[in-house]
């Protein structure tokens, strides 16, 4: 006894035949091809990229637009008297000033213990 519709027979036997998989398949090829034609119309309306000698171009001096090379120093701490604590608004607003000649090589050192990079392996600080 056969308690399918005459519907859910033409179904089955649809997609048992291997028509419903085809059918699936050329949608998919479809809107894949549509998707690809709407893409190259959107990169046809792009301009064009620029050409060389449209690049903008580095400075004579080699350094990158926005870039700027100085040596610099600390800034001096003002001195106070035990009386009177100095504010930080009394303060300057950088820690540093240019300097016209580079610090010499002990400055330029570190002095201080190595501490190793993270997962290094080191044992830190007191090595």
């Amino acid at each position: 006894m056969n308690t399918l519709s005459a519907a859910e027979n033409l179904a089955a036997g649809v997609w048992q035949s291997g028509l419903a998989q085809v059918l699936g398949g050329l949608v998919v090829v479809a809107v894949l091809l549509s998707a690809f034609w709407f893409g190259f119309r959107v990169r046809t309306r792009e301009p064009a990229p620029p050409k060389p000698e449209e690049q903008p171009h580095r400075p004579d001096d080699g350094s990158l637009p926005g870039e700027a090379s100085e040596y610099r120093q600390g800034a001096e701490m003002p001195q106070t008297d035990a009386e009177h604590r100095l504010m930080p608004y009394q303060l300057k607003h950088s820690g540093t000033e240019p300097s016209p000649q580079p610090p010499d090589e002990e400055k330029r050192k570190w002095g201080g213990i190595s501490s190793g990079g993270f997962g290094s392996g080191g044992t830190g600080h007191g090595d």
